[in-house]
């Protein structure tokens, strides 16, 4: 897909309804000519609905609707007939995305499951009719409820993409080739640093039928955290896997470096980063020699499971996906 296509921030204003009036209304037939009060109940505005679809993954078809409103409540009529309630908007919205204040960035709703349906802003109450304030003392109420009015504010959705595995690595450390040998993801590739200017999902194959998501994350460089380059603008996708996947080059000059780099910037980004669980993958191993990958051993991170691949002639990736799936599976669930 296009990078002008993935679009995981939009800000849009949102107006829910407001609430039909209460009606004011006496019942007049014949041979009750004093029927008393049978206004009816206004109805409720119409709320603005967040709905998680995970058919979707990207903001694409919010980001030219500006304004959504929603209908108002009808007012209420005689005879105790309350009024229809105002249309309600709903916004499918993909899996992982987060409702913000613009102002404060505090956290309103949030999306995760499919189905998922959240009021973000609800409807005005309707107005009770005058029916509901008749007493032995006051037969004869000549009054009845507005109708509250409806809420408008201006509302950020922020996409986080949802993935087991995330990839993360330098430029050109073949994260996108991974991606695009391990599932049926095509994401872009070339022998260029920043390749990769959105992020990309792929579902990996397992044995026994299983599979899990792997995302393929924009390049990190060292100073993404403060806004360098493209990292600090596609990190927050980060924060929703459940392992990060570090990808450094075999043919870096020093691989242990790299790692504390990557590292750093996350830690930067955001300290709860550092709670989840990390594997390494040493890519491009066909480039080097076997005196050479035995020599890397001594220069890697301790207690950090470690895989030996390369993409291009596909060796050690059962065993990637192993170790993968070992973690994966050794997770306790929140």
């Amino acid at each position: 897909m296009a990078s002008s296509n993935f679009i995981d921030y939009v800000k849009i204003n949102c107006r829910s309804g407001a609430g039909g009036a209460g009606s004011v209304h006496f019942r007049r037939e014949k041979h009750t000519p004093k029927g008393g009060p049978d206004g009816g109940d206004g109805g409720r505005g119409g709320h603005i609905i967040l709905r998680g679809n995970s058919q979707l993954w990207t903001l694409l078809h919010l980001k030219y609707r500006k304004h959504v409103k929603a209908g108002n409540g009808v007012a209420g009529e005689g005879g105790r007939r309350s009024g229809a309630q105002g249309e309600d908007v709903i916004l499918e919205v993909p899996l992982g995305t987060i409702a913000r204040d613009p102002e404060t960035s505090e956290k309103v709703a949030e999306i995760t499951e499919e189905g998922q349906e959240i009021i973000l802003f609800p409807g005005g109450r309707g107005g009770m009719g005058n029916d509901h304030f008749k007493t032995p003392t006051q037969q004869a109420p000549d009054y009845a409820q507005p109708g509250e009015p409806g809420r408008e504010e201006w509302v950020v959705l922020e996409l986080k993409l949802l993935a087991d595995v995330g990839l993360v690595g330098f430029p050109n450390a073949g994260k996108s080739t991974l991606l695009s040998v391990l599932s049926a993801a095509r994401p872009e590739i070339a022998d260029y640093p920043f390749t990769t200017l959105v992020p990309n999902l792929g579902v990996v194959a397992y044995r026994d039928y299983k599979s899990f998501v792997m995302a393929d994350i924009p390049g990190i460089i060292e100073g993404a955290s403060q806004g360098k380059g493209l990292g600090l603008r596609f990190l927050r996708h980060i924060e929703r896997n459940s392992i990060l996947l570090f990808l450094i080059s075999a043919t870096s000059e020093n691989i242990r470096q790299e790692y504390n780099t990557l590292l750093n910037e996350l830690r930067e980004f955001n300290p709860e980063l550092m709670d989840k669980t990390r594997l390494l993958a040493i890519t491009k191993i066909d480039l080097i020699d076997e005196e050479t990958r035995q020599k890397l051993a001594s220069d890697l991170p301790k207690k950090v499971p470690v895989a030996y691949i390369s993409s291009v002639s596909q060796r050690g990736l059962d065993e990637l996906k192993d170790i993968i799936w070992q973690n994966l599976t050794s997770i306790e669930p929140v």
